[in-house]
């Protein structure tokens, strides 16, 4: 073999330009040399079509290893997820993030609704066919992404914890828009079917279900009322921001009339009025003053100034009496104060329930407030399936 094709072999063995200043300065014995103790590499393996392949008994083992650890996989992510399933067995946690004291309580809840959800129909859905001004045909609200069951823990996740959109999107896979479709859709839907559940009871239940501490005192209490206000976002309305502020508070809010009866079940919850309205006036508003009957007694703070609104009713108030300028109370009238705060106090702690769901924590901004009245009425509502108040 010539000098040069000896030189040209060894180019294209070694091309690197740092081991190879100059081909022609390397005599012909060193290109000799090295030549000759060139190895040839190995085919990848994935090339050596002379290769024989694996018996079909070890391809089905190693199948078998693949499809095992693929399910593995998925188990994990199943069990990661954020779904009410994960939950089921923990009675602390579904109270954490539903409200409803255990599970059985909130399937039994679901289950009851059920029927009726699967045929509701979705929010944009309805506003869409509104527009269009055509007849809403129910084929049901399905999001594909996730089933009707966590649809509803989705929502409860939301008003009770106050969690906010972008946060679920994130916990259950989904994007916000759907989280939005999902709250407003469930919203509506049980403020209209828990909402026709009537809850005012009659004389007697209340007579029967009397607890004992009111039979020894004031047997013929039909309710026990008291307003409770929630803090919204200024308006930029002047007249607005004026009929909202409450001088109780100090900002502007939102106020509610609650009423719950002797034995401690919520039995009236009032729409949302603006914060300047008067306890009387949300009294005379609200409608609980039909629902009365001649000889029942109502319970309430002094601040209550709704004794004449009774009496043309024959209906009776019962509040703490007046500490009159010029004297002290009497002992008579120091223990009915006493036993009027004790029975009393049982409507605040009802009320206290109902802004345990943290969706109420934060300022209520302008543009909650087309739903905000179904959201605070549903609140109130599921607050009956925690169980006794006392």
């Amino acid at each position: 073999m010539s000098s040069d094709v000896r030189k040209i072999m060894y180019l294209l063995l070694f091309s690197d330009a740092d081991a190879i200043t100059c081909v022609e300065d390397i005599p012909d014995d060193d290109l000799t040399s090295t030549s000759s103790t060139v190895e040839t590499s190995l085919p990848h393996a994935d090339h050596d079509y002379d290769q024989r392949p694996l018996p079909l008994e070890e391809q089905l083992q190693e199948a078998r290893k693949t499809i095992t650890s693929q399910e593995e996989e998925l188990e994990k992510l199943r069990n990661n997820r954020f779904f009410l399933e994960g939950f089921q067995c923990d009675d602390r946690l579904i109270m954490f993030y539903t409200g409803f004291k255990d599970y059985l309580t909130l399937m039994a809840v679901f289950m009851a609704l059920k029927p009726t959800a699967e045929n509701m129909v979705g929010w944009s859905q309805a506003k869409r066919l509104k527009q269009a001004d055509q007849p809403i045909i129910r084929k049901g609200f399905q999001e594909q992404s996730l089933p009707l069951i966590d649809q509803f823990f989705l929502f409860l996740c939301r008003l009770r914890q106050g969690f906010l959109v972008q946060d679920l999107a994130t916990r259950f896979n989904v994007s916000q828009t759907t989280v939005s479709r999902i709250c407003i859709t469930w919203t509506n839907f049980l403020y209209y079917t828990l909402g026709s559940i009537p809850i005012w009871p009659s004389r007697q239940t209340v007579n029967e279900l009397m607890p004992q501490s009111f039979k020894n005192t004031f047997p013929r209490t039909r309710i026990i009322l008291d307003c409770t206000e929630l803090h919204v976002q200024r308006p930029s309305s002047k007249v607005l921001n004026s009929e909202t502020y409450s001088h109780y508070k100090g900002t502007t809010t939102l106020k509610s009339l609650v009423g719950i009866s002797p034995y401690g079940a919520v039995t009236f919850i009032s729409d949302l009025y603006t914060g300047s309205i008067s306890d009387k006036e949300i009294t005379k508003s609200s409608g609980i003053l039909s629902l009365l009957e001649e000889g029942d007694e109502v319970m309430a703070d002094k601040g209550f100034p709704i004794g004449d609104l009774l009496s043309a009713m024959n209906v009776s108030l019962v509040i703490p009496p007046f500490l009159r300028s010029d004297r002290q109370l009497t002992t008579e009238q120091v223990a009915k104060t006493q036993e009027i705060a004790h029975l009393r106090i049982h409507v605040e702690r009802a009320i206290r329930r109902i802004k345990e769901y943290h969706i109420f924590d934060r300022t209520l901004p302008m543009t909650t407030m087309g739903s905000i009245n179904q959201v605070w009425k549903v609140c109130a509502l599921l607050t009956t399936f925690q169980g006794p108040l006392f």
